[in-house]
C-alpha cells in the first residue's frame, strides 16, 4: 500500500442496525485506530436514529469519528470496505438493515467526482446523524463547496435522532 504524500483530517461516519450495533461500531474505532498511518483523533458520541429510505428496519445507532491519515481518499475509502466486511456487512439493496456501515465523509478539503467516491460524501449535509456527531467533534467545521457544517443544520432539525451514549 501506497501513503498518500500528507497527512489529512478525514471525517468517517459509522452506522449499524443490526446484530450487535454498539458493539460493531466500537470496534470499528479499534479497527480505524489500527489502519496504516492513520490515527483517531475525536469521536462523538453514539447516537440512535430512525432509517432513512428503508424504512421497515430496527433504528440505527450511528457516531463519526475524525482520523489524520496518511492515506490516499481511495486508499482509505478501501479499507473503511474492508472493515465492513470483516464485520459481517452484505450488500443486497440500497439502505438495507447492516452490521457496519462506514462512509468517508471529508478527507481533508478534497473536492472528488468519481465513480467509486465523491467527496464531500454527497449527502452529509442533508442527514442529522451525520450532521450532528459531526458538529459534536468540530463545531466550526467547512464543508468544501457547503460552507459551516452548522448552517445545515436547520434544513434537518425534523429528523428523528436522539443521544443514545458515548463511544
Amino acid at each position: 500500500m501506497t501513503a498518500g504524500s500528507s497527512c489529512a483530517r478525514a471525517f468517517v461516519a459509522l452506522g449499524a442496525n443490526i446484530g450487535e450495533p454498539v458493539k460493531h461500531l466500537r470496534a470499528a474505532v479499534v479497527d480505524l485506530a489500527a489502519l496504516p498511518g492513520t490515527r483517531v483523533v475525536a469521536r462523538s458520541s453514539l447516537y440512535r436514529s430512525a432509517p432513512v429510505g428503508l424504512l421497515n428496519q430496527p433504528d440505527f445507532i450511528n457516531a463519526v469519528v475524525a482520523v489524520d491519515t496518511l492515506l490516499a481518499p481511495l486508499e482509505l475509502l478501501h479499507q473503511l470496505l474492508a472493515i465492513e466486511a470483516r464485520h459481517g456487512r452484505v450488500r443486497s439493496i440500497p439502505n438495507a438493515p447492516r452490521t457496519l456501515d462506514l462512509d468517508l465523509l471529508l478527507h481533508g478539503n478534497a473536492v472528488l467526482y468519481g465513480s467509486e467516491l465523491t467527496l464531500p460524501h454527497p449527502r452529509l449535509h442533508q442527514r442529522a446523524f451525520v450532521l450532528r456527531p459531526l458538529l459534536e467533534i468540530d463545531a466550526e467545521l467547512v464543508l468544501p463547496g457547503l460552507g459551516p457544517a452548522r448552517d445545515h443544520l436547520p434544513s434537518v432539525a425534523d429528523q428523528d435522532i436522539s443521544l443514545f451514549e458515548p463511544l
